[in-house]
C-alpha cells in the first residue's frame, strides 16, 4: 500500500523563491501584561485589529488582514500598546498566512497564560481568494495547553455585468 505522502503533490511545483522570515529571526515586539486582579471571575476581553500587515514569502507583496482576539484572562491580562507594537512588527516579515495566526497564538498563550483565547486572521482577498484562518486554545485544569487551528478558503464570487 502506497503512502499517503506518495500521493501527495511535490512542493513548490512553481519553483517559485519561496522565503519566509525565520521564527528566530522575526525579532516581533515583546507583548507585556499587567495582572488581573479578579482572578476566578471569568470576563471575555475582545480586540479586533483591522490593520495587520505582513509580507507574502511567494510575491514579496503585502497581505492585510484583520485579526480578531478574544479571551478569558487566568491570572494576567494583556496591555495594549504592546499589542498594537506587537502586531504592527508583523510588518516586515514574510509570513503564510496559517503561520501568522499560530505565532500570534504561542506568543500570546505564552506572555499571559489566559484561560482560552479565539484568534481569526480574516484576510483580504488576493487573486480572487479570500482566506480567513482560525485557531482556538483552552487551558485544561490541570494546565495542559489545547490548541486547535483551522483555515477556511473562500473563493469570490464575481457578479456578472
Amino acid at each position: 500500500m502506497a503512502s499517503r505522502e506518495e500521493n501527495v503533490p511535490p512542493v513548490n511545483q512553481q519553483n517559485l523563491d519561496i522565503r519566509p522570515t525565520p521564527r528566530e529571526e522575526m525579532n516581533l515586539y515583546p507583548l507585556d501584561t499587567f495582572p488581573y486582579e479578579y482572578v476566578g471571575k471569568k470576563i471575555k476581553i475582545s480586540f479586533e485589529m483591522p490593520e495587520f500587515t505582513a509580507i507574502c514569502p511567494f510575491s514579496d507583496f503585502p497581505d492585510f488582514a484583520v485579526i480578531r482576539l478574544e479571551y478569558v484572562p487566568n491570572e494576567r491580562c494583556i496591555e495594549l500598546k504592546s499589542l498594537k507594537l506587537y502586531i504592527n512588527s508583523f510588518r516586515e516579515i514574510k509570513i503564510f498566512h496559517e503561520h501568522v495566526i499560530n505565532v500570534i497564538m504561542e506568543d500570546f498563550v505564552a506572555a499571559c497564560d489566559p484561560l482560552k483565547v479565539k484568534i481569526e486572521g480574516d484576510f483580504h482577498v488576493r487573486g480572487n481568494i479570500k482566506t480567513v484562518v482560525r485557531a482556538k486554545y483552552k487551558r485544561e485544569k490541570d494546565g495542559k495547553r489545547k490548541v486547535e487551528n483551522k483555515r477556511a478558503i473562500h473563493l469570490n464570487e464575481v457578479a456578472a455585468e
